[in-house]
């Protein structure tokens, strides 16, 4: 199936995401069944050439590759409850855990299918079109991976991390709580001029090559974890950003800010210091996270 460009696949699930996966590969010319509880969210998929099944267990029969992106882990359980996943390949790209991910497939593995867990970097308007630069992390079966790649990469990029079935949600929801950490440092940002006379969209560049200057750090502290040498090329030290910590948080009460989205760093860095590693950067700080 590799080389085959118009390989038959089956979608369960049309919401946003699901939609424009299904664009994608009708665009691409993939005979495509769909299915979706609220039948009417087919219908403009119809016209453009998919075949509506009637019940979720009659889409799985039309196609040996079937890709579900519905609500949550549940909807997908009770979506296939009746459904024949004898010699499937299942490609899940609903959003769960990684241990959701294990667990469903398992789940699978058990009722004949091979199965892969999938965590998508993009969002609707990304799918479809490669310059946007989305991808999405594959996980668990490789032959399942290797056997539909072409057809797996119409909608957006792949990028395969490991036979863990957990691997790919793991690696999408690190990436995104980088994100929402990013985006607490942005709202702070923001409210700390909000009351001057700074105007946001003047303020907005110097943030944004700010930040992109400091991304960089994540080498850092990836080479730290891996050396076990936290004090390696650091050049401003916990003790020298522990005591500069004080000036944000003044900075934040004259502004007449609240610090909730810095405390709980700046706490976990003062933890680090009193245990004595003032010399080291911030990369400690993960260890304090560690349950």
């Amino acid at each position: 199936m590799t080389d085959n460009t118009f390989e038959k696949l089956t979608l369960l699930g049309l919401g946003a995401m699901g939609t424009a996966l299904a664009r994608a590969w009708l665009a691409a010319g993939h005979p495509l069944t769909v299915w979706n509880r609220t039948p009417s969210r087919a219908e403009p998929l119809a016209a453009a050439g998919a075949t509506v099944a009637e019940t979720a267990a009659e889409a799985v029969a039309a196609s040996d590759l079937v890709v579900v992106c519905l609500l949550d882990d549940a909807s997908v359980g009770a979506a296939m409850a009746d459904a024949d996943l004898t010699d499937k390949d299942l490609v899940n790209l609903t959003t769960s855990t990684p241990a959701q991910a294990r667990v469903r497939a398992e789940w699978a593995e058990k009722r004949g299918a091979r199965f892969l867990d999938g965590g998508i970097m993009a969002v609707p308007p990304m799918i479809g079109a490669p310059e946007s630069g989305g991808y999405v992390f594959y996980s668990g079966s490789r032959a399942l991976f290797d056997a539909h790649r072409s057809a797996l990469a119409i909608p957006a990029g792949t990028s395969y991390v490991g036979e863990d079935p957990g691997f790919a949600a793991l690696h999408d929801v690190a990436l995104l709580s980088a994100m929402t950490g990013m985006f607490a440092g942005v709202s702070h940002a923001f409210a700390l001029i909000r009351k001057e006379d700074i105007a946001p969209a003047n303020f907005a560049p110097l943030l944004v090559n700010w930040l992109t200057a400091m991304a960089p750090y994540a080498y850092g502290t990836a080479d730290h974890l891996e050396s076990g040498d936290y004090t390696k090329g650091v050049v401003s030290n916990l003790a020298m950003m522990t005591e500069g910590n004080t000036t944000l948080l003044r900075t934040a009460d004259e502004q007449g800010v609240s610090a909730e989205l810095l405390t709980p760093f700046t706490t976990l860095m003062e933890r680090r210091l009193a245990d004595g590693h003032g010399d080291e950067g911030t990369t400690g700080v993960i260890d304090l996270l560690i349950r």
